[in-house]
């Protein structure tokens, strides 16, 4: 990321969790953080603690980050923020946590009827096939919790879409039928299935590379009757090597209500 990429993550960020901006340029911006935020990224537990114990007056900080050092002319005290800074880093973080799982609607602009929403679960899976080489799979799932219709690539679909955090006015949202815990356990099961279908040819050409390998350490020790540790450490490394593993992770998700 370049400095102007890490400036608009910037603000992007504070702007859309509420935090006033005390300065905005182009290379360093100073943000007023809201409580939450506060507690969230500067590590103060125990000023917060003394707070709400005592009924105090809450003070949350100033954060000033500075995104490209070159730029400055005048005496800017602040962070030094960069991909790969432990500061942004932990910003990437923060997104992930707060951003897991959403609700979103659909805009339906231009109609007189009250518009009808259907509920859909989306999810982001990321499987990843582990050995001595990885791959990595994304499958973007959704499912209309009316009637159990499953469909793929959900989150291209939803690009299409006019969709954003707040209901359309007068709009009316119909009630599950199909629990979102339950849906859920129908896309896991999708999720599951693709796996099973899948060429898992990498596991045997693994398993016979773990074979291969394991027949050289044992040339190497063989005559001996006590093995060292040297031994047990290699092998173990071995079988850390080339094991096959397969596993599932959900990226985000969030409801959906859709036309």
């Amino acid at each position: 990321m370049y400095p102007q990429q890490v400036q608009q993550y910037l603000r992007t960020f504070f702007s859309e969790n509420n935090c006033q901006f005390v300065n905005d340029t182009d290379h360093y911006l100073t943000v007023q953080l809201t409580i939450d935020m506060d507690k969230r990224i500067m590590n103060r537990p125990y000023y917060w603690q003394y707070v709400e114990t005592t009924g105090g007056v809450p003070c949350p900080a100033q954060l000033t980050l500075i995104t490209d050092q070159t730029k400055l002319t005048e005496n800017i005290k602040g962070e030094l923020v960069h991909f790969g800074s432990p500061r942004l880093s932990q910003l990437f973080q923060v997104t992930h946590d707060m951003g897991s799982f959403i609700q979103m609607f659909e805009q339906v602009e231009g109609t007189i009827n009250r518009p009808i929403l259907t509920p859909w679960l989306g999810v982001n899976y990321k499987v990843s096939y582990y050995s001595n080489q990885t791959k990595e799979l994304l499958h973007s799932l959704g499912i209309n919790l009316m009637n159990g219709n499953i469909i793929s690539n959900f989150h291209t679909s939803l690009n299409e879409m006019n969709i954003a955090p707040s209901m359309p006015p007068n709009a009316f949202l119909l009630p599950y039928v199909i629990k979102p815990n339950r849906g859920l356990e129908r896309l896991d099961d999708v999720v599951e299935n693709a796996i099973q279908q899948d060429d898992h040819s990498w596991a045997e050409q693994a398993k016979k590379r773990w074979q291969r390998d394991m027949r050289v350490l044992e040339f190497f020790y063989e005559g001996v009757e006590v093995r060292p540790e040297s031994y047990e450490m290699e092998k173990t490394a071995l079988e850390q090597q080339y094991e096959a593993r397969i596993k599932i992770e959900v990226i985000n998700g969030g409801i959906f209500y859709l036309k």
